[in-house]
């Protein structure tokens, strides 16, 4: 257990960027006064609240992660990612299933396109924009941004570059780093 409990800290680090990430469509909602804001509220409240909760109780065990790790993280990483994404469509969808919505929010992470949702013009526009910035997230790769963000939260993003990336030859570095690809990336989009 002690050996999943320095990834699990990590983890609750991305949390709380993904909680901050959440609160795009919430402020949207909010603004067009559509019907999803509590939707989006709560998922935001409770995931910062939780994030933050989980890194101060595992602060202890922040240590530089090795190879192996990032295995572990990717795996975490989607799934969490996953899950969070999926609630607040879960929430505002009626009649909705949670395996549904779960399917939706891996499938605009991984950008595969598909969806479950029929009359997707019915929806919410912050729903729609969730939708959308899911798919933006997953083309951007959950896992860049993650090896932009990382070295500035104190974790090496190596691990999760060699995880992530297929093929042998895993210890090639790639010209420029990837960590300035990703933050120029960043920097074009804002």
């Amino acid at each position: 257990m002690y050996k999943v409990i320095p990834i699990i800290h990590v983890l609750s680090k991305l949390g709380v960027l993904f909680s901050l990430l959440l609160m795009v469509p919430t402020l949207m909602s909010y603004f067009f006064l559509d019907s999803a804001f509590p939707a989006f509220a709560r998922t935001a409240l409770v995931t910062t609240f939780s994030s933050c909760t989980i890194w101060l109780l595992t602060l202890r065990y922040n240590r530089e992660l090795r190879p192996r790790d990032g295995f572990t993280l990717v795996i975490m990483l989607w799934l969490a990612f996953a899950v969070v994404a999926a609630v607040p469509i879960y929430l505002y969808v009626p009649h909705m299933s949670f395996t549904d919505a779960f399917f939706e929010a891996m499938s605009g992470l991984t950008t595969t396109g598909a969806t479950v949702i029929t009359s997707l013009d019915t929806l919410a526009p912050s729903v729609n924009f969730w939708r959308h910035m899911l798919n933006w997230l997953g083309g951007m790769g959950i896992i860049v941004l993650a090896v932009a963000i990382l070295p500035m939260l104190g974790v090496g993003g190596t691990q999760l570059f060699k995880a992530e990336i297929p093929g042998l030859d895993k210890e090639s570095k790639m010209a420029p780093r990837i960590s300035q690809v990703a933050k120029k990336l960043w920097a074009l989009i804002f």
